[in-house]
């Protein structure tokens, strides 16, 4: 049996002709150019040496042809890593020298910032999506997909570290096709189906989330390039569904132009990847008539609950575990197994969650129980009526805009500015992000910390969504008796900067 995820995939196709993307620009690719675009793309990635096990790197823009390569990758046997494109050469480089791709898949302007990485990480192919999908065309239109195992890896994608250092958590085919599997019968999603598709493809959420449930349903996606409140409201009326984050639901609903009327062809509207205040909730409901549909899933583990298609989608609640998952709340510190509604840490454990983290058996070890539940560091109850509530986290992470970013690393980049002598990094509440990342500093003495030119020397080695929105001068940072510093009350402080 070939348990690669293409193949159950290819065998769930029932009419090449019917459509699979459409651009925002109105440019359709079937079920069958889909077949022949990836078989091109597999081909191709061959004639660059690629086989199974093989790494494959990709920082590009969001477009179709990205979504072949994944799936060229599939067929290949070779493991896919997306990376995000706000990611600075600096950390690229991390990625490239702990994963080591035989591959890396670049933007044009990047290619000789790629090219000296590669010479110091070993990197085999720097290729521009250009160009791959050049020699793509020249390729073969057939190809033998490569049989794989249900626990061989499918893709690695990186988490930020809680100590500065990301950790690659690998997938393997049948995490990935048994998530997407359970999505479409509990969503209800059908051949019918059209989601309209705003989320970045570097994402678990965008690519397997979204792409997968598409694919085993034989639905079809209406595509952006990226997030814009006025292209959704353009789009939504031949759209039959929408995966989003909390931010994009705060936004269309500041435009006076979305209303009932346009969201009337709408059957679902799905929420995941931060937390969706209950007000924002409530303001859709009543501005549209349909209730968001919360969920909860992590990098590791794709989804794991979700409030429910028919029933009470109660806000403030992630809803119920996924069929196949079970979920449980232990004590962090004992682990002792607590009882209904009291607060704990989120322990899962189902076909869904992955293999381990990327060549640090250490650290997966630490990160799964004896019996094999996955210690997810999210804090959380259940109800007597089995919805899940999360209340809290670890506490230093930070989800901006759906994405999580971990202080750490950004407090060793703050901490090696010239004048800095020691940083703070905390999220603080933010209406459009969710949460702001802001940097509390102390500088030496006699220096004057320009907040403007700071931020600017920042970006150069930090995405975007990690930058600082604000940084913040203090004389000293607040300590305890043991000298660990306050972060608590610093969120405190600055809880209203937004405001």
């Amino acid at each position: 049996m070939n348990a690669n995820l293409f193949n159950v995939i290819e065998k769930n196709i029932e009419n090449i002709d019917k459509k699979f993307i459409e651009t925002d620009q109105g440019k359709i690719y079937s079920y069958g150019d889909m077949l022949t675009l990836s078989a091109q793309y597999a081909n191709a990635l061959v004639s660059l040496g690629v086989k199974a096990d093989d790494r494959i790197a990709v920082q590009v823009d969001k477009s179709p042809e990205v979504l072949f390569l994944y799936l060229a990758c599939l067929r290949v046997g070779a493991i896919y890593l997306p990376l995000n494109t706000d990611y600075t050469l600096s950390e690229v480089t991390y990625f490239l020298k702990d994963a080591e791709p035989i591959l890396a898949v670049c933007q044009p302007n990047q290619i000789s910032g790629f090219e000296n990485i590669a010479r110091t990480t070993g990197v085999k192919h720097i290729q521009t999506m250009d160009n791959l999908r050049d020699r793509a065309a020249q390729s073969k239109i057939l190809f033998n997909t490569v049989p794989r195992k249900p626990h061989d890896l499918a893709a690695i994608l990186y988490t930020s570290g809680t100590t500065g250092r990301s950790k690659g958590a690998m997938l393997t085919h049948d995490n990935l096709i048994s998530n997407a599997r359970v999505l479409v019968d509990y969503w209800h999603f059908t051949s019918q189906d059209c989601l309209l598709h705003a989320l970045p493809i570097y994402h678990t959420h965008g690519l397997f989330v979204a792409t997968n449930t598409v694919l085993l349903s034989r639905s079809s996606l209406l595509f952006m390039p990226k997030f814009s409140v006025s292209e959704l409201e353009r789009l939504m009326a031949q759209a039959t569904v929408m995966m989003g984050v909390p931010t994009h639901y705060h936004r269309l609903l500041a435009s006076a132009e979305f209303n009932r009327s346009l969201a009337k062809n709408m059957r679902l509207f799905i929420s995941g990847s931060a937390p969706l205040s209950p007000e924002t909730h409530k303001e859709f409901f009543d501005r549209t008539g349909q209730a968001i549909l919360e969920r909860y899933g992590m990098t590791e583990t794709n989804m794991n609950t979700s409030n429910p298609y028919d029933g009470e989608r109660r806000p403030g609640t992630v809803g119920f575990p996924l069929p196949g998952i079970e979920l449980r709340i232990a004590d962090p510190k004992t682990a002792r197994i607590l009882p209904q509604g009291e607060i704990g840490v989120i322990e899962v454990k189902g076909p869904n969650v992955f293999k381990g983290y990327w060549r640090m058996p250490e650290k997966t070890a630490t990160e799964f129980r004896a019996d094999g539940f996955f210690i997810t560091g999210d804090l959380g109850s259940i109800d007597k009526q089995g919805y899940v509530s999360i209340s809290g986290r670890d506490k230093d992470l930070i989800i901006t805009g759906g994405l999580n970013v971990y202080p750490a690393e950004i407090e060793a980049t703050v901490d090696a500015l010239p004048i800095v002598t020691e940083s703070a990094v905390i999220g603080v509440p933010h209406a459009d992000f969710g949460e702001a990342v802001v940097a509390i500093v102390v500088i030496k003495k006699g220096e004057i910390l320009d907040e403007a030119i700071t931020r600017q020397t920042l970006s150069q080695t930090l995405a975007t969504f990690k930058v600082p929105k604000r940084i913040i001068v203090m004389d000293a940072l607040p300590r305890n008796s043991m000298g660990k510093i306050q972060k608590n009350l610093l969120r405190d402080q600055y809880g209203t900067l937004f405001n």
